[in-house]
């Protein structure tokens, strides 16, 4: 069940507008205690507010629709939080692991680059941190229906690595790098 086209339904009964132009003016209020969805009432007449309480008293609620309230210019709508719930777990009961999966990335392919630590300093819980990002982002692209590509560039190549062979040149000892090399190297 899709809510939002279901209240965007609704609404086109009961004014002259689109369907498209509903769906693209019904939002998400601000705070949980304005509702789940928000219509504003502006385009309906010159006062919006009055247009917000006579729409409210012309629609006929549907199941899954609690209460509205006209609140200013916008109708606020309120979902039977029971009946969204039952619905959502009966659909993650019904689809198992494809729950959430769709296509709009089909043909598409998307390149994350994530983690990147190098040789000259230990693995980090900053390189822990973008590696469950990057790791995490994968997967949400992969169920969206992308290609992904997870790029890790070992090595991070830069200025530091001047720094660290000339530092190397002037005061390494070579036993000390076989021993523990990116703690000595870190240490250089």
């Amino acid at each position: 069940m899709d809510f939002k086209k279901d209240i965007t339904r609704l609404l086109a009964k009961e004014t002259l507008l689109k369907e498209e132009e509903i769906a693209n003016l019904l939002a998400v209020p601000p705070g949980p205690g304005m509702g789940d969805y928000a219509f504003p009432c502006f385009k309906l007449g010159k006062n919006a507010k009055e247009e917000a309480a006579k729409l409210k008293s012309k629609l006929k609620l549907p199941r899954f629709v609690s209460k509205t309230e006209a609140v200013g210019p916008y109708l606020n709508f309120f979902l039977n939080h029971h009946l969204l719930a039952e619905t959502t777990l009966t659909k993650i009961l019904q689809e198992k692991k494809d729950y959430g999966k769709q296509d709009q990335g089909k043909q598409k392919k998307i390149v994350l680059d994530f983690s990147s630590p190098n040789i000259a300093k230990p693995f980090g819980i900053g390189h822990l941190r973008s590696t469950v990002i990057g790791s995490s982002l994968y997967k949400v692209f992969y169920a969206l229906g992308y290609q992904p590509i997870g790029v890790n560039h070992l090595g991070d190549w830069g200025t530091q690595f001047g720094k660290l062979i000339t530092a190397y040149k002037k005061w390494g000892k070579k036993e000390q790098l076989q021993k523990d090399s990116v703690r000595y190297l870190l240490s250089l």
